[in-house]
């Protein structure tokens, strides 16, 4: 069944992939070859359950049973708490075939929470280990070391709400628990579902993208920097703590995205994969191949069947475990290259098909996808990567590799380019029109201005190159500053025009929709170890006499228009792109997006080409509510004039004047 193609292949729609027809049928026919290696009864859920047979496993009878898999292993010993962490015989695992070792348990000795981890020997040495697949990971708030931990309560989590559907054109609120909180601290998933799930629900955003999940010993890593692939990082809190956040954004009809890490492993041996049973390549390339030269991690072995598998039951787990409706694949590029994109231009599709691409890693990601839409159709994944590999994000069926969506990295780059090098007056209309809607039109993709990687430690959030320290100052009602002015008016047009273009579907990163200042820093020695830049100042945006307030009022106004209009069920069709007077103005669905990004002269009577009709106005970015000057009348509703438009395209036999402030972006709606 998975040789069925569809009438349609990637190369058919594009002319500049039939030369490489045969390398994407080859790369096809690996991947179903790999399908018919793992599927058990047609389905590769079925083949895929290693996370049920490897760890800690409670028995029917209440025993337990303890699994791990290390080839170059001698001798491993299962010592915690129940033995004082010493190595006997008692504790010792058995081999019992192709590098597994296994113990049965007694129920005396082993209970939930108890502390335990492995001493694994092997020929010339030994050490301590995590467990490959332990589900939960605790550090010991004095040693700082970790141990994992027995996790199976009395009163397990009892799920009450369903799954809240597909999501065709996600809108996505991308967070970070631990820095969810405005004090300087690691907040959790309790205070995360009670303070910060509701204003996620009020500010209209249907899916929330959680960072940081898996299990990671540097906190500062971002959670890019995984050590136990199955744990649930437990310093913001319990399983069930977690399941009750994602259970109350699922009655909220909130999807839950999970930022998953398959990219690279850290290199540490205490706590992660490396050197786990003595040798550095059990789920890795072996020498150079097998380490990050610019992460400093380990790189996975992905034609390996157990790293395969030990991944593909990864997915499976978080799925079946927490009810994860989806994943952001991190690293893609990192992935799929073997010198990892770094310093390269992707320019021309012989990238994609030469000798620099890991097979392996491509056909990992077409089966994580397949396994995931088999588990749950409605669940959706996103490819983080900026080389724009044709197929990444098409149709396995199509010769792809399946992801649903994209990440339009290229986009957020762009903005932070335009602002750092030029006046706003030199902006080009013709570019920007370009970088935002320049996309394969079969392939979805999620759009942003910025994500987290826009506000990192040394780089600025959009607002802070805005307006930088004139918003320690100015940012009050009662101040004037043209640099406010100019920063809150911009901060509004880009959002919306991004948006506004966006492929498929729009992201945004936690508090830059109300213009949250600074940057993030994670406690670091550099820094004194301190949370003052790892939180988010919530309260900035509750009081009317600060501006902060108006930009999220016209952030809830933008995603509440993007849902409600349903913009992005179809393409953007540009109506003017006017260099002279910064003028970008274009058409979706039934809307008309006016931009004038001129930073002194307003335009009055300003006529465009556009369908026949009555348009009124539904989103004005200099209202006062959203921290303008209220120039435009918004009661106004406007009717085309039957002539040629003396502006931009004359597709319509009709215009449509209007009235453009500068710095100002106007929507209408055509009623008839």
């Amino acid at each position: 069944m998975f040789m069925e193609k569809k009438a349609k292949m990637i190369y058919d729609n594009d002319p500049w992939l039939m030369p490489y027809k045969d390398a994407v049928d080859a790369r096809h026919a690996r991947i179903v070859e790999a399908i018919e290696d793992i599927a058990v009864d047609g389905s590769l859920s079925k083949g895929v359950n290693n996370h049920l047979y490897y760890g800690m496993h409670r028995k029917d009878d209440g025993s337990w049973v303890f699994r791990e898999w290390a080839p170059n292993a001698s001798k491993i010993y299962l010592i915690g708490d129940f033995n004082n962490w010493r190595r006997s015989e008692a504790y010792a695992l058995h081999p019992v075939g192709n590098g597994n070792w296994e113990i049965n348990l007694d129920p005396m000795f082993i209970s939930h929470e108890s502390l335990y981890k492995l001493y694994v020997e092997w020929p010339g040495g030994g050490g301590e280990r995590l467990p490959a697949y332990t589900t939960r990971a605790v550090q010991d708030p004095e040693t700082k070391v970790f141990s994992a931990q027995v996790w199976c309560p009395d009163s397990p989590y009892r799920w009450k709400h369903g799954k809240p559907g597909k999501r065709e054109h996600p809108f996505i609120y991308e967070c970070h628990i631990g820095m969810s909180s405005e004090q300087e601290k690691v907040s959790t998933f309790s205070e995360f579902r009670r303070d910060v799930l509701p204003k996620i629900v009020r500010d209209g955003y249907d899916t929330i993208q959680i960072m940081a999940l898996q299990e990671h010993p540097y906190y500062g890593s971002f959670g890019y920097q995984v050590s136990n692939f199955y744990a649930l990082s437990s310093r913001f809190g319990t399983p069930e703590e977690f399941k009750e956040l994602v259970d109350e954004a699922h009655g909220a009809g909130i999807a839950v995205v999970m930022d998953i890490v398959h990219s690279h492993s850290v290199d540490n041996e205490l706590e992660g994969l490396g050197n786990f049973d003595g040798k550095d390549d059990m789920y890795f390339y072996s020498g150079d191949r097998g380490r990050h030269p610019a992460w400093g991690s380990r790189c996975f072995d992905y034609g390996r069947h157990e790293t395969q598998h030990f991944l593909l039951s990864n997915c499976k787990f978080w799925m079946e475990e927490y009810h994860i409706d989806g994943f952001r694949f991190d690293g893609v590029t990192s992935m799929i290259y073997w010198d990892h994109g770094l310093g390269k231009d992707f320019v021309g599709y012989d990238n994609y098909f030469n000798g620099g691409v890991d097979e392996s890693a491509l056909t990992y990601l077409a089966l994580a996808n397949i396994l995931i839409k088999e588990i749950n159709g409605d669940a959706f994944t996103i490819a983080e990567d900026v080389s724009g590999m044709a197929g990444l994000a098409a149709p396995f069926e199509a010769g792809g590799i399946g992801f649903d969506f994209r990440m339009s990295m290229g986009v957020a780059d762009h903005w932070i380019k335009w602002i750092k090098e030029l006046p706003d007056e030199k902006w080009s209309m013709g570019e920007m029109w370009w970088q935002l809607t320049n996309k394969r039109a079969d392939e979805k993709t999620i759009s942003y201005a910025e994500c987290h990687d826009q506000a990192m430690v040394g780089d600025k959030t959009i607002i802070f190159r805005l307006m930088d320290k004139e918003m320690y100052t100015a940012m009050n009602t009662e101040s004037v500053s043209l640099i406010v002015d100019r920063g809150i008016a911009l901060h509004k047009m880009i959002r919306l025009v991004t948006m506004a273009t966006a492929g498929d579907g729009y992201l945004n990163f936690m508090g830059n929709e109300f213009g949250h200042p600074e940057w993030i820093d994670f406690p670091r020695e550099g820094n004194g170890w301190s949370y003052k830049y790892a939180r988010r100042q919530w309260s900035l945006a509750e009081p009317d006499y600060l501006r902060y307030r108006f930009l999220l009022n016209f952030d809830n106004a933008m995603i509440r228009l993007g849902r409600e209009e349903k913009i992005l069920t179809d393409r953007p069709e540009l109506l003017v792109q006017d260099e002279e007077k910064k003028i970008l103005v274009f058409k979706r669905i039934n809307c008309i997006f006016a931009f004038n990004f001129n930073p002194n002269s307003s335009f009055s009577d300003y006529g465009f080409s556009a369908p026949a009709g009555k348009y009124v106005p539904i989103l004005d970015s200099d209202d006062k509510a959203f921290g303008g000057f209220s120039r435009v009348r918004d009661e106004d509703c406007h009717f085309t004039v039957p002539q040629k438009s003396p502006n931009g395209n004359q597709k319509y036999d009709s215009t449509l004047y209007l009235y453009l402030p500068s710095r100002c972006a106007i929507v209408l709606k055509k009623e008839d």
